[in-house]
C-alpha cells in the first residue's frame, strides 16, 4: 500500500507543469517582446529555473519532517529572524497576487459575457473604468475572504477543473496554429526578418537596454511556484532519483512549450496591427489573441467575415470561462493556504495572539481578514492613483513579478549557509562542491538582482515615478511590517523573561 501513494516520475512530472506553466505568460511575452521572448525564456530556465530547482529540492528533502514550508528551510539555515522577514516577503507576493487577480478577474467574465473584453467602457456612480475594476476588485476579495473563513472550501475543486480547460485551451491554440499555417502556405502573420526578430521587441517600450533587462523578471515569474514542489520530496518514489529526473525532463518540456507557443502566437497575430492598439493591456491580452485567432482561422478556412468574427468571439468566451474557472478556484486556496502554512509553521510567539488563532472550521479568520484589508486598501489605491487602464495593468504586472522573484533571493542567498551544516541527513544532493556551489549561487543571485533592479529603475529613468513607486513598495513594504512584528516579539518575550526572573 505504501508504495502505490508514492508519487512516480510521470505524475511528478505532470505536478511541475500545472504548477508552473502558464499559458497566460506567453500571450504576455508575446506583447512585451514578441519573437525574441523566447531567447530570454531559455535563459531564464538554463540559469535560473533548473539550478534553483535544484536548490529547492536539497532544501526539500533536507527539512522533509518541517511543517512550515520555505519558512522553516529559511529558519535551519540563516536563523529565525530573516527567516521570518523572507517568508513574510513570500507571502507578500500571493497577498499581491490576489491583489492583481481581484481586478483582472473581471476581464474573463466580461469576456465570456460580451466575446470581448468590456471592462473599459463599465462605470458606476460616473467613475472611470479603472475606478469601477478597482471597486469590483475590492468587493471580489471580501466576498472571497467571507466564504472562505466559513469553511467554504469546495469552490477550490473548480480549479481543477479551470486547470483541464485550460490545458484543452493549450490544444486548441497548438491545432488551430498549425492549420492556420497550412492554409497560409508557411505564411506568418508577424514575419520574421532574420536574427533581428529574435532579437529586438517589436513593442517601442522594450527598445532600451534596461528595458531588455527589466523583462528578465518576466521569464524568472513564469518559472516560479517551484519552491511549492520542494516540500513533497518525502512522498516520491525514490526521491534522490526521481526528483531530479522530473525537474530535468519538466524544464526542457516547460522551456519548449513555451519557446513554441510565443512563436505560435506568430502565426495568428500581427504585432503592430493587433497589439499596437490602447485597448489591449496586459489584463486583456489572453481574450485578444484568442479572439484574433478565432478570426484568422475562420479566414483561412474562407468562411465569411462575420463567421470568422463568430468563431473568435467564442474562443475569447472560451477563454474567459477557463480563466474565470481557473482564478476562482485557486482564489479560494491562496486566499487562507500560504497564511494559514506560515502561522501555523512559524514559532506562535513571533505573532500576535489573535492572528494565529483558528475558528471553528479551522480557519485563521482574523488574519484572513487583515490580508483582506490591506489588499483591498493596495487596490483603492492603485485604481484611484490616475492611471488608464493599459497603466494600471501594467503596474499590477510589475508589482507581482518583483514580489514573486524577491523571495528567492532569501532561498538562493541562503543556501550556501545551508550546505555548510553538518548535522543534517542529506538523502538528496547536487551540488556536492562548494566553489562550484558558490558560483552557480552568485550567479543566480546576479540575475535576480539584475532583473528586480532593471524593473524597478526603468520607470524611475522614463520619470513615471507612480509605477516604479508601486513596483518597488510591495516588498520593502511587507519586509518593514516583518521587521516590525519580529522586534514586537523579541521586545514581549524580553518582558515575559524580566518578569518571570521577579
Amino acid at each position: 500500500m505504501e508504495n502505490q501513494k508514492k508519487i512516480k516520475l510521470f505524475s511528478l512530472i505532470l505536478m511541475i507543469f500545472t504548477a508552473i506553466y502558464g499559458f497566460a505568460n506567453t500571450t504576455v511575452a508575446y506583447d512585451q517582446m514578441g519573437y525574441a521572448s523566447i531567447i530570454w525564456y531559455v535563459l531564464a530556465a538554463l540559469l535560473f529555473f533548473l539550478p534553483s530547482a535544484m536548490m529547492l529540492a536539497e532544501y526539500g528533502s533536507a527539512f522533509k519532517e518541517a511543517k512550515g514550508g520555505i519558512y522553516s528551510w529559511l529558519a535551519g539555515s540563516i536563523g529565525e529572524k530573516w527567516a521570518f522577514i523572507g517568508t513574510f516577503i513570500w507571502l507578500s507576493s500571493w497577498i499581491i497576487w490576489m491583489l492583481s487577480t481581484s481586478t483582472k478577474v473581471w476581464i474573463p467574465l466580461s469576456t465570456l459575457i460580451s466575446g470581448s473584453d468590456q471592462t473599459q467602457t463599465w462605470s458606476i456612480l460616473g467613475l472611470s473604468s479603472t475606478q469601477t475594476v478597482g471597486l469590483l476588485g475590492i468587493f471580489w476579495i471580501l466576498a472571497v475572504t467571507f466564504f472562505a473563513t466559513r469553511g467554504v472550501s469546495s469552490i477550490a475543486k473548480i480549479s481543477s477543473l479551470g486547470g483541464i480547460f485550460v490545458m484543452f485551451l493549450t490544444a486548441l491554440f497548438f491545432v488551430a496554429s498549425i492549420v492556420i499555417v497550412i492554409l497560409n502556405h508557411g505564411q506568418l502573420a508577424e514575419p520574421i526578418n532574420g536574427i533581428h526578430s529574435f532579437i529586438a521587441s517589436p513593442n517601442p517600450q522594450f527598445s532600451s537596454p534596461m528595458a531588455l533587462m527589466s523583462f528578465v523578471t518576466y521569464a524568472v515569474f513564469a518559472y516560479a511556484g517551484m519552491e511549492s514542489m520542494g516540500g513533497i520530496t518525502d512522498s516520491m518514489d525514490k526521491p534522490e532519483k526521481t526528483f531530479p529526473k522530473g525537474l530535468i525532463i519538466s524544464t526542457i518540456a516547460i522551456t519548449i512549450m513555451y519557446s513554441l507557443s510565443i512563436f505560435l502566437w506568430g502565426i495568428s497575430t500581427n504585432w503592430s496591427s493587433v497589439l499596437g492598439k490602447n485597448q489591449v493591456n496586459l489584463g486583456n491580452i489572453t481574450y485578444v489573441l484568442m479572439n484574433n485567432l478565432g478570426l484568422v482561422l475562420g479566414k483561412a478556412m474562407g468562411l465569411s467575415a462575420v463567421t470568422s468574427a463568430t468563431i473568435g468571439h467564442w474562443l475569447a468566451r472560451l477563454t474567459g470561462l477557463s480563466m474565470f474557472m481557473a482564478y476562482l478556484g485557486s482564489f479560494f486556496v491562496l486566499v487562507y493556504s500560504p497564511l494559514k502554512s506560515f502561522i501555523l509553521g512559524s514559532s506562535p510567539k513571533l505573532w500576535p495572539k489573535k492572528m494565529t488563532k483558528l475558528n471553528k472550521v479551522g480557519m485563521p479568520a482574523y488574519s484572513m481578514w487583515l490580508q483582506a484589508i490591506v489588499v483591498a486598501a493596495f487596490i483603492f489605491l492603485v485604481a484611484f492613483g490616475g492611471s488608464a487602464a493599459n497603466k494600471f495593468y501594467l503596474i499590477l504586472t510589475d508589482m507581482g513579478n518583483v514580489s514573486t522573484s524577491f523571495p528567492y533571493l532569501f532561498l538562493i542567498g541562503a543556501f550556501p549557509f545551508f550546505k555548510r551544516r553538518q548535522d543534517l541527513e542529506r538523502p538528496f544532493v547536487v551540488y556536492k562542491n562548494r566553489a562550484f556551489t558558490n558560483t552557480v549561487v552568485t550567479v543566480v543571485l546576479v540575475i535576480l538582482i539584475g532583473g528586480i533592479g532593471f524593473t524597478c529603475l526603468e520607470p524611475i529613468m522614463e520619470h513615471d515615478y507612480m509605477t516604479a513607486f508601486w513596483t518597488i513598495i510591495g516588498p520593502i513594504f511587507f519586509g518593514a511590517v516583518a521587521w516590525i512584528f519580529y522586534h514586537n516579539a523579541q521586545k514581549r518575550s524580553a518582558e515575559e523573561v524580566a518578569s518571570n526572573e521577579n
